[in-house]
């Protein structure tokens, strides 16, 4: 009876987000991850947000809402909010994640230490990508198990402390795939094309919303092959592989936002290791 008692005990407190297909491939709540939270049944899509932030809402397995929120990696474990409706917000556990560091040499010390002309220049491109990532359609994601946008081994995974000639800069906040310089690149999900340019950083640059918040960013192309506004189906080519920008080789680097939070791409291509 106690053994009994105790596994109904476990059950209860089981979270509900580990129910559905969704469910069980995004929630991964820790810094750089996803927490996926039950908002119940309703006749219609509650309104969700996190940090004022509008989330990707979803009706999973046709039964209940859920609210996708992505968490930055500056997210502190312990108990976070989602505001919905209006109402008592839902609170959610984040634990902890530990990343290891990166150690890169840069040739060009302006990609390390730019002078003030360049810096100039950095914080109007940062401008302009962070109104592409602050972008919330109405439409909903085509899929949410994603493609790899290009068939290559991971190089470097996302959340790496990263350390150009010995001086520490901002995690690494996607996933770099090796690839030859001009392999296509393919969108690992339908969306739009919000935003494309020729950055110092980021080098040529394609940014894709696939819908509510979700949205992804490709650099260091050779090519782009796509303008704003064009629509990509699953797996239709937006550029190819190059090394423009800061980058030490030909390789793509692939950045996945939710609610504005760069969070860990291998989480959406069933790839995330804790």
């Amino acid at each position: 009876m106690r053994f009994l008692l105790l596994m109904l005990s476990f059950c209860l407190t089981l979270p509900a987000q580990a129910e559905g297909f969704i469910s069980r491939l995004l929630h991964k709540p820790v810094p750089g991850g996803v927490a996926v939270v039950d908002l119940g049944q309703a006749a219609s899509a509650p309104s969700a947000s996190y940090q004022g932030k509008p989330l990707l809402v979803i009706h999973e397995d046709g039964q209940r809402w859920i609210a996708i929120v992505g968490l930055p990696l500056s997210t502190a474990p312990g108990l976070q909010q989602v505001e919905v409706n209006g109402q008592q917000p839902l609170s959610f556990q984040v634990g902890s994640r530990q990343y290891a560091e990166q150690r890169i040499t840069i040739k060009n010390q302006q990609q390390v230490n730019p002078n003030a002309a360049n810096l100039e220049r950095i914080e109007r491109e940062l401008a302009e990508q962070t109104r592409a990532y602050r972008q919330f359609s109405a439409r909903q994601p085509s899929n949410l198990l994603f493609d790899k946008p290009v068939n290559g081994p991971l190089s470097s995974p996302f959340g790496l402390r990263r350390f150009f000639n010995g001086e520490e800069r901002n995690p690494h906040s996607g996933l770099d795939f090796a690839a030859n310089r001009g392999t296509p690149i393919k969108a690992p999900a339908a969306g739009r094309v919000i935003l494309i340019g020729d950055y110092f950083f980021n080098g040529k640059t394609v940014f894709v919303d696939h819908g509510q918040g979700l949205i992804s960013m490709f650099c260091h192309l050779s090519e782009i092959g796509v303008q704003v506004g064009d629509e990509l189906p699953r797996g239709g080519v937006l550029g190819k592989v190059g090394a423009t920008g800061r980058a030490t080789g030909p390789h793509l680097h692939w950045n996945l936002s939710l609610n504005d939070a760069r969070i860990d791409p291998a989480i959406f291509i069933g790839a995330f290791k804790p």
